[in-house]
């Protein structure tokens, strides 16, 4: 088992090859390819992370989608947020989020408070 460094785009091409021949074999953790298949997932996402970084979801709309993914109302919001206006006002940029909401709903909806804090685009100052 050769392993290299992943530096340039073209080893990024080839690591996701080996790693794609790999995945079809569905090796055991514990057996060399198995071995292999770990540390080149591991290289692979260190240079994903450094050279195709994800920016954190705006916060409204993680709760939108976390909304829409429980089935929640803005009735099952209010606990977390406030009166049904208060939350139509968040879910609507009209309204940023205060610290007591982010940790309610961090607590609430799992969302995390990394996401929560960030702003919004669409927030008002």
């Amino acid at each position: 088992m050769e392993i290299t460094p992943i530096r340039t785009k073209k080893d990024y091409r080839a690591a996701l090859r080996v790693v794609s021949k790999l995945v079809d074999q569905d090796p055991s953790p514990d057996t060399p390819a198995g071995e292999h298949l770990d540390v080149l997932s591991t290289l692979i996402e260190a240079y994903e992370r450094k050279h195709y970084p994800i920016d954190l979801p705006d916060p409204v709309e993680a709760i939108k989608f976390r909304m829409e993914q429980a089935g929640l109302s803005i009735k099952d919001l209010e606990p977390m947020i406030g009166q049904a206006n208060r939350v139509y006002e968040v879910l609507n940029y009209k309204r940023p989020l205060t610290l007591r909401m982010i940790r309610n709903l961090n607590k609430g909806l799992g969302i995390s408070a990394q996401v929560l804090i960030t702003d919004s685009a669409n927030t008002p100052l």
